[in-house]
């Protein structure tokens, strides 16, 4: 275990939004020196999705960071609670998964995250275990525990309330249980997304009731996606799979704004802080280019979850295609007939896999990121001539139109 507790800090506070209580924290810390026995760090993840996006691997980097530092951490999969529908940043109540949906997704997380944690120093909890073992009245005797009032002071349900939308009970309980989840597995710190705080605080409030010292909270941003604004979604399209093929995965990487460039190197490269600091300073001053800098931030991210070999694959790729202006070799191709040349391009792009969504494709042609020929397309309407044309979306994606 790490016996620098300034040290420890160092790597606990990188990137880290909020800390509650930090001067607790710290005598956390040094109590576990003494006593030679390590933190139990918890981080909870709702099977609601096959697959995680790096988004989801902010909190499970800073897991990682605790295992450096010697400390336990608990990968808690809420198979109980996606049951349940977490209604966190909801406007209407989340429709919930069924079992089997629940279990096929927390089956592929299992796999995904030991690309990021050490197999050997990380406990898999499910919160099924606790949850379905308890009965009515101990579920009334945890709802005891906390107040309407409580509940509606968190942002998302006071919007509802005053907006006159339904809020089911059931959603009441998900923050309830998530906090149980702390009480039975007893944990010295939780980890979680700014928008989890009320549900984190919860689980602080009831260790309290049950007799246990309240554990720590600490907050990790949403990281923003490959639109450099909103949150890193799958619903947004703005998004990088973990599980992606190594060329898409870099080259959205490459995508990425230079100033979103350094945001993805703290929370998620393995870099140190004065490395990071040291290349944006010479990337200002001019002595670094910044596309160097990324590419070495997409190498290592394809490289931690394909390995080496398919990263080095995939910057060749890159390179080859995108540095040297040659078009990819496996673009897909559609042809049109003459009464079929005029392309609704919302619909068309989400038709053709090169949108998620008909909104997001409107965004896509909205920001220029459509063209036709090397030419910027500003309309959603488009007719196309007779012949071969390229249409390209974003930086990445490639469609052959060949119209007779």
């Amino acid at each position: 275990m790490e016996k620098d507790i300034e040290k420890s800090m160092a790597l606990i506070l990188r990137g880290a939004v909020e800390i509650i209580e930090e001067g607790e924290l710290r005598a956390r810390l040094k109590k576990a020196i003494e006593t030679d026995k390590p933190l139990r760090v918890k981080a909870g993840f709702d099977p609601t999705a096959p697959d995680l996006h790096l988004g989801h691997t902010v909190l499970i980097q800073k897991m990682k960071h605790f295992q450096e530092l010697g400390h336990k951490v608990i990968f808690l999969i809420g198979d109980f609670t996606g049951l349940i529908g977490d209604p966190t940043g909801k406007s209407d109540t989340r429709p919930p998964l069924t079992p089997e949906q629940v279990q096929k997704n927390a089956s592929t997380y299992k796999e995904q995250i030991f690309k990021i944690l050490d197999p050997e120093k990380t406990e898999i909890a499910f919160n099924s275990h606790w949850m379905n073992q308890m009965h009515s009245m101990d579920m009334i005797r945890l709802c005891a525990k906390h107040t309407v009032a409580r509940m509606l002071e968190r942002d998302d349900f006071k919007k509802r309330f005053h907006a006159q939308r339904p809020i089911a009970i059931h959603e009441f309980i998900y923050p309830l249980i998530q906090g149980y989840d702390s009480v039975a597995l007893q944990a010295d710190v939780e980890l979680g997304g700014t928008d989890q705080k009320f549900n984190l605080l919860v689980g602080r409030q009831l260790q309290k009731e049950y007799g246990q010292a309240s554990q720590m909270v600490i907050t990790m941003p949403l990281l923003e996606g490959l639109d450099g604004v909103n949150k890193m979604s799958k619903s947004l399209g703005n998004y990088i799979g973990i599980t992606e093929a190594p060329k898409d995965m870099f080259g959205k990487l490459m995508s990425i704004s230079d100033d979103l460039m350094f945001r993805y190197y703290e929370l998620l490269s393995a870099r140190s802080m004065p490395e990071i600091t040291a290349m944006k300073t010479a990337c200002q001053a001019g002595a670094l280019h910044p596309k160097n800098v990324k590419m070495e931030l997409a190498f290592e991210l394809v490289a931690r979850f394909h390995g080496q070999e398919q990263a080095r694959a995939a910057r060749e790729h890159f390179d080859a295609q995108f540095s040297k202006g040659e078009l990819p070799v496996d673009m897909p191709e559609i042809r049109v007939t003459d009464d079929a040349r005029t392309l609704f391009l919302p619909r068309f792009l989400k038709d053709m896999h090169l949108a998620a969504s008909a909104s997001e494709a409107r965004r896509l042609i909205q920001q220029g990121a459509v063209s036709l020929n090397g030419e910027k397309v500003a309309q959603e309407e488009l007719r196309v001539q007779a012949g071969e044309h390229i249409l390209r979306v974003g930086k990445l994606k490639y469609l052959k139109i060949v119209a007779s």
